[in-house]
């Protein structure tokens, strides 16, 4: 068995990477929200923080009611209780990936993590 997975991603409105790569600590989504639209609920999690990173186009977030507008080039990070609802620019698509992982079960950063080759 291979120690990698790879995966081309098409232009799907969402695309949700668990399975395909074989994902074992985290889950990974790539989106598209179409000009003027938006995620038609609300929602929060139980256990699992969010990490966004806006790819390309612009929008915005609500998160526990205030608005936060979203750019490409953007990261934001929400808490697991936070209530959310995301949706594209009434002119521009709105692009991202979702991160998603169990809040406070960092360990290690990279470089104590790492383990170097000689």
């Amino acid at each position: 068995m291979k120690n990698f997975s790879k995966v081309s991603v098409g232009q799907a409105a969402r695309t949700e990477l668990h399975d395909s790569l074989e994902l074992t600590g985290a889950e990974v989504s790539v989106n598209m929200l179409p000009a003027g639209a938006g995620v038609p609920f609300v929602h929060s999690h139980r256990k699992n923080e969010e990490i966004y990173v806006i790819l390309a186009g612009r929008g915005k977030a609500v998160i526990d009611g205030e608005c936060v507008e979203l750019a490409g080039g953007d990261w934001i990070r929400i808490s697991p209780e936070a209530r959310r609802q995301f949706s594209a620019a009434e002119d521009e698509a709105l692009h991202y990936a979702c991160i998603q992982v169990k809040a406070g079960s960092l360990e290690e950063y990279t470089a104590q993590d790492a383990v170097v080759e000689q």
